[in-house]
């Protein structure tokens, strides 16, 4: 490998998301709101750049209207010097289909590749909320010499069926023995029985050796053509896979409490939880690490603002996130997180839930543990949350924890 290797990275972001419905009705998964300002798409690309590399394709799939203009209004750089990040859609090189899986993604995407002719290719998932710098894991995986190398982190063994297993040579732990794609069950690791290295979906690999890889999964009669399935373990077969801990990774401004969060939204649990992490007084996940920030575009919006002070009537949110453009006007907002240009009008009542844009909360309203998806309007007195079965006989969805979910532009009468 050259001194100054090139590199172009790829950000996976055709997913369906259909478990997160009905956040996925309407848009693609990387382009649900999170965290009051941001896309799910922002952490990868902020961790990228941050990393030093702005050379970026997206490829996009489903639904990928308000993505791609998410990444062409927010994520420009100047041409000068040859930075982009650059949406992509299906491009149907290898037949008249979408993308039957992620490995076959890049493979339809080999021309514009071949275009930039990197020598290393970053390949990362659209959908999980964390920080990572990527050139401490492109350095080991020069270092290391193999031809591919996957991020793994430790994740408890119950919970192998939803991801990618990674087993390693205990006198050589950085090196891939075995890996195997959502297994019911697993080993645990020698240390700690309780927990396994996962696949955190984020990958580092030489090109040349990647485009042979790929073209011999393209012909494979048994394959699935995703990359942890299948191109994962055609490297570790062959003993040139290596596991990157991202435990080891260090991140300017991180602290002792969020410095290896890592979060799956793939599930209405599983967000609700991410953006509980966001609003606790010590936040699992830290927002506001100006050293290492998750960049957006948040417009031209006004502060936001909380209006009247009376006893009964007193505009107020505590333990919460409250983003530009919105205002509490008499209303009782607590450990919720507020989107833009949300209303939460007098005697109304949010707690433990997540607002999206344009949500018009109408007086004495009560919100508990909901997602309210963009341009709900809750009506005067209507509740989301209070009653599981009046939800479900309304049409909204309910989690399995119990977190009710109202889709976008819906108007809630009662």
């Amino acid at each position: 490998m050259k001194k100054n290797p090139k590199i172009l990275s790829i950000v996976l972001a055709g997913g369906e998301g259909t478990r997160l419905m009905p956040l996925t009705r309407d848009r693609a998964k990387p382009a649900v709101p999170f965290g009051g300002v941001y896309r799910l798409v922002d952490f990868p690309l902020s961790n990228l750049v941050n990393s030093g590399y702005r050379q970026i394709v997206v490829l996009t799939q489903y639904k990928s209207h308000s993505l791609d203009r998410h990444i062409s209004n927010t994520w420009r750089f100047s041409p000068l010097l040859g930075s982009y990040v650059s949406p992509v859609p299906a491009q149907q090189r290898l037949g008249k289909r979408w993308y039957l899986g992620s490995a076959d993604a890049i493979n339809q995407t080999i021309n514009i590749i071949e275009d930039v002719q990197p020598d290393i290719l970053v390949i990362v998932g659209a959908d999980h909320v964390y920080r990572m710098d990527f050139e401490q894991m492109v350095n080991q995986h020069i270092e290391s010499g193999a031809e591919f190398t996957v991020a793994g982190i430790r994740q408890p063994v119950a919970d192998s069926n939803q991801f990618g297993v990674i087993q390693s040579d205990p006198e050589h732990p950085n090196l891939i023995t075995g890996f195997q794609e959502k297994p019911d069950t697993t080993e645990g690791l020698p240390d700690d029985p309780t927990h396994m290295l996962a696949s955190m979906g984020n990958y580092v690999a030489n090109t040349d050796a990647l485009f042979e890889a790929l073209r011999l999964d393209e012909k494979a009669p048994d394959t699935q053509h995703d990359m942890g399935t299948n191109i994962a373990p055609y490297f570790a077969q062959r003993h040139e896979a290596g596991v990157y801990d991202f435990t080891q990774n260090v991140v300017p401004g991180a602290n002792a409490k969020d410095a290896a969060y890592w979060r799956d939204v793939g599930t209405i649990d599983q967000f609700y939880d991410a953006h509980m992490d966001l609003i606790a007084v010590v936040p699992e996940f830290n927002l506001y690490n100006m050293e290492w920030p998750i960049y957006t575009n948040t417009g031209s919006l006004p502060p936001a603002k909380f209006v009247h002070s009376a006893e009964d009537r007193m505009g107020h949110a505590t333990d919460s996130i409250v983003a530009p453009g919105s205002i509490v006007s008499g209303g009782e907002v607590h450990h919720s997180v507020l989107f833009e240009n949300v209303r939460v009008h007098s005697w109304a009542q949010v707690v433990d839930s997540l607002l999206f844009d344009g949500v018009v909360v109408n007086r004495r309203a009560r919100i508990y543990r909901a997602i309210i998806d963009k341009n709900v309007v809750l009506m005067e007195n209507a509740t989301v949350g209070i009653d599981r079965q009046h939800d479900l006989e309304r049409g909204f969805t309910v989690s399995a924890s119990g977190v009710t979910v109202v889709p976008k532009g819906t108007v809630v009468q009662d």
